[in-house]
């Protein structure tokens, strides 16, 4: 249903199509393959489409209510062209020539951008060689430095009332594969469990999974191959330390892995799209469409 205009006593250069405007267009378009655009309203020589606003009509709307968002989408763009109109024909030449510049400017960023983007996409799906991480890891270490603590390390919370703690806490600490066998079979009565002891945990990480566990008294058992158990009124925690590394000590190379694999991708996109640039002007060159005049 057209939404019907609100008119205001100005000389806004605002028409609106009647419903027999577009039977003379429905007339028209039976010579052609593609029906037009339906247009809503005009100012000067641009047109406001129906296309343009409908995405922003929901469907909660009420008939009464999408007319009148309609109506104030049209003046509101009327308002908005016609001030532009203004601005042109009154704002300095200077002026005019400066924003139409920084317009040009931002149009071309926003294209190349957008190019760029999609062409360094398929980077990132590319697999990183692990020598490659090595190698980078090798020649930077001094500059991955670690900035606190972190450990490795097996981990059970057992509810307060578990009965068969000593056998839990006893395969905990010798770790062999039957033991990992038992553990798994019988972890669903854990309330957290956690026996990957390859990854390496920073220690603010381990505080928030151990209750009773602090930043005043981590230094009494966060110690290599250290075994502690602590208890608090929510559960028994079961903790088994393997390995620990200081702040400042050089970060293990699988603690920073992600960090160096995302420096290294940026590098790869960085000279794809300087190798990119380069052959678009070589190629623009042969072509012929790229020439730099003597002065």
């Amino acid at each position: 249903m057209m939404p019907r205009i609100l008119r205001r006593p100005t000389a806004l250069l605002i028409v609106v199509l009647l419903p027999a405007l577009g039977l003379v267009a429905g007339c028209e378009g039976l010579f052609r393959q593609k029906p037009e655009r339906e247009p809503l309203a005009r100012v000067g020589e641009e047109y406001l489409y129906l296309e343009d606003i409908e995405a922003l009509l929901t469907e909660d709307l009420s008939a009464a209510d999408s007319a009148a968002f309609v109506n104030n989408q049209i003046n509101t763009w009327a308002a908005r062209q016609l001030m532009l109109s203004r601005a042109r024909i009154n704002l300095p030449e200077e002026k005019l020539k400066e924003y139409e510049s920084l317009i040009s400017d931002y149009r071309a960023e926003l294209y190349t951008r957008a190019y760029k983007e999609a062409l360094v996409a398929q980077i990132e799906d590319t697999l990183m060689p692990q020598e490659e991480l090595q190698e980078f890891y090798e020649k930077e270490k001094e500059n991955f430095r670690l900035q606190e603590k972190i450990i490795q390390l097996r981990f059970i919370e057992l509810p307060l009332q578990f009965l068969n703690r000593e056998e839990v806490t006893e395969r905990l600490r010798r770790f062999e594969d039957e033991d990992l066998v038992f553990l798994d079979s019988v972890g669903v009565q854990f309330k957290k469990l956690h026996f990957n002891d390859s990854l390496w945990i920073s220690v603010s990480r381990v505080i928030e999974e151990i209750g009773p566990l602090t930043y005043d008294n981590e230094e009494n058992h966060l110690k290599k191959s250290e075994f502690f158990e602590m208890e608090d009124s929510t559960g028994v925690y079961l903790t088994q330390v393997v390995d620990i590394r200081q702040p400042n000590d050089i970060a293990p190379l699988s603690y920073i892995e992600p960090a160096i694999r995302q420096v290294l991708l940026n590098r790869k996109k960085m000279d794809y799209l300087r190798s990119l640039e380069t052959d678009l002007i070589d190629e623009a060159i042969r072509q012929k469409e790229f020439e730099v005049y003597e002065k």
